[in-house]
């Protein structure tokens, strides 16, 4: 009970909170939609990304396992979201956010701060978090990408749009400078650190912005499915591999739990910068975020046990 109370005052009451302030704040200035996504996407994510990258303190011996971890859950999502779509008959562009859905998670203002609460005390939880998220960036920048621009763009297209997008060279100079112990002075880090720290708020007020008129449809199959793969499936997934793999103590909890986030902002970001069914997307955004705040706590209650 002390977690859920936790998770509700210190996650999701400050998510919700800038989410109703940017729907207020847009249905009296009206802002253009438009200009909030490409900045979101062109100038506050790539920051983000960089910050994390060159940031992250990775520990050799932990890296090989979670790696593996990563790529097959994050390979079972996208069949699993694959075939659901299929089965289910949807157009490309609905199917294109149903699948980033499934498998774009939010790891970062969700997961940190809830990793930060369970993990108190225990830095290997957190770290693992850390690299969780950085894993989740690069999906969400490659696979996430393409899914979206391919709706619209076909072949070479498809890897010209994407090499345009300039998070894929904050990533690239991350990992550059990060791995060559390249030092930024402070003059140069601070302005980009400061752009990167408003990324949430500036995402999260052009999610409310969204949603300022969304007229929230009845319960449907594809939200149902939504809420199932997100919340239910990867978690499950998750735990399956996790006991394949045999890991144990809290690089098994750290990994159970970050499974179990709701679906990413940036699906609904890319959604809109796409128009790729954009109040489906927000909706999903939502409703996963909001459900969560009761599956979260079972999984986080599950790890205690099983680990």
């Amino acid at each position: 009970m002390d977690v859920l109370f936790l998770i509700l005052l210190q996650v999701i009451f400050p998510v919700f909170a800038m989410l109703a302030a940017g729907a207020v704040l847009h249905r009296k200035y009206r802002f253009d939609m438009k200009t909030l996504s490409r900045l979101t996407t062109s100038v506050f994510m790539p920051a983000l990304a960089f910050v994390n990258i060159y940031e992250s303190q990775i520990a050799g011996d932990l890296l090989a396992d979670l790696i593996l971890f990563l790529l097959v859950q994050n390979l079972g999502l996208m069949v699993v979201g694959n075939i659901a779509a299929r089965v289910a008959g949807l157009d490309r562009k609905v199917a294109s956010t149903f699948k980033n859905s499934v498998v774009l998670n939010n790891s970062g203002n969700y997961g940190l701060p809830v990793s930060q609460l369970v993990f108190a005390g225990n830095p290997a939880g957190m770290s693992i978090q850390v690299i969780v998220t950085i894993f989740q960036n690069l999906v969400t920048h490659t696979y996430g990408l393409f899914n979206s621009i391919s709706v619209q763009a076909k072949g070479v297209k498809t890897f010209v749009e994407m090499v345009k997008m300039p998070i894929l060279y904050a990533l690239l100079a991350g990992v550059a400078l990060k791995g060559l112990g390249v030092a930024i002075p402070g003059f140069i880090w601070k302005p980009v650190e400061n752009v990167a720290n408003a990324f949430l708020a500036v995402a999260l007020f052009t999610l409310g912005a969204q949603v300022a008129y969304l007229k929230i449809r009845r319960p449907s199959l594809l939200l149902t499915l939504t809420v199932i793969g997100r919340l239910l499936v990867s978690p499950s997934l998750a735990l399956l591999i996790i006991t394949i793999m045999g890991l144990e103590g809290v690089t098994a909890q750290a990994l159970f739990i970050a499974s179990s986030y709701p679906c990413s902002r940036n699906t609904a970001l890319f959604a809109l910068e796409y128009d790729n069914d954009p109040d489906y997307a927000a909706e999903a955004v939502l409703l996963t975020t909001l459900l969560s705040a009761i599956t979260v706590t079972v999984v986080v209650y599950l790890s205690k046990i099983f680990w």
